[in-house]
């Protein structure tokens, strides 16, 4: 009585299907799978210490900092009066 069966895996199946779509569920099966394929890429070791390096900037290619000075600062809520 406590495990489930392969009807009972089809039937949460279908209403999954139901409740998100199929192009969403196919949108997050694209999106876990980069993500994956990414940690793979990721997680190899090169043999060229140079290549290292160029992968890491392509990877930051679009989304590049800009050094700059840190601003320390406070935020207040201000009341007023009525």
């Amino acid at each position: 009585m406590g495990g489930l069966s392969i009807w009972h895996w089809l039937i949460v199946l279908v209403v999954v299907v139901l409740i998100f779509g199929t192009k969403k569920l196919r949108n997050i099966g694209q999106d876990l799978g980069g993500a994956v394929k990414g940690f793979k890429d990721g997680m190899k070791t090169p043999d060229d210490p140079n290549a290292a390096s160029t992968a890491a900037n392509e990877a930051q290619a679009g989304t590049q900092q800009i050094p700059g000075k840190t601003i320390d600062a406070e935020v207040k809520k201000e009341t007023t009066k009525s």
